[in-house]
């Protein structure tokens, strides 16, 4: 353990997480546009188009972290915690492809103030992933950990408030809807979009520790 403070380390990971964050926040923004723009078929496939391209490219980067976390002598930070990261960002992008799809497949007519709050928080919680993020290679630095430690505490924050409209919205729906089949898609729209922030939530545990860790 002591040498291997001295041997180089390879520090494409926190490239290839960033690149990552990048393409789950596309994603993100995809959902958002879509569901601001949803009126607007082409605007709707264009939207579409964006989170699945976003989607392939991220599945792409979560490939080639996970081959290179068994080829790489020494990484930054411990291998576990590599291959965790990467694969509970992937289930973000995934998560936000699966809801524009359910959206699209269960031929929604217009969406509710509801999916758009909780559409925009989940783009908040992506934000604040890709800023968390983009930090960890200077989780050395003090002001750097505080500073990404803050930035989960805004992810769990959103988390909370995601979870508070998503159940305020339940508790419309089967209070209200009398349509069974409308009442059966928005349950679904609503749990997915509430899951995005959820797994945000996932990330930014994973990343608090590894600043625990390693600051």
């Amino acid at each position: 353990m002591f040498f291997s403070k001295f041997l180089p380390k390879n520090d494409v990971f926190f490239d290839l997480f960033n690149q990552h964050a990048g393409f789950v926040l596309k994603t993100a923004q995809g959902l958002k546009d879509l569901v601001d723009n949803y009126s607007d078929i082409n605007s709707r496939n264009q939207n579409i188009a964006t989170i699945d391209d976003s989607e392939h490219a991220a599945d792409r980067v979560t490939k080639e972290v996970n081959r290179l976390v068994h080829k790489t002598f020494i990484t930054p930070i411990d291998r576990e915690q590599i291959h965790e990261l990467i694969n509970k960002m992937d289930d973000i992008a995934d998560a936000i492809q699966d809801t524009a799809e359910v959206l699209i497949l269960y031929n929604v007519n217009q969406v509710n103030i509801d999916i758009l709050r909780l559409s925009d928080l989940s783009l908040k919680a992506c934000e604040r992933v890709k800023y968390a993020v983009s930090l960890l290679p200077d989780t050395g630095k003090a002001n750097t950990a505080i500073a990404i430690l803050k930035t989960c505490e805004e992810i769990d924050i959103l988390e909370s408030d995601s979870d508070r409209i998503m159940r305020s919205a339940m508790s419309s729906l089967f209070l209200d809807c009398q349509d069974v089949k409308e009442l059966i898609k928005l349950k679904v729209i609503y749990e997915l979009l509430e899951t995005i922030t959820d797994m945000c939530e996932d990330v930014a545990n994973i990343i608090e520790s590894i600043v625990l860790e390693n600051s």
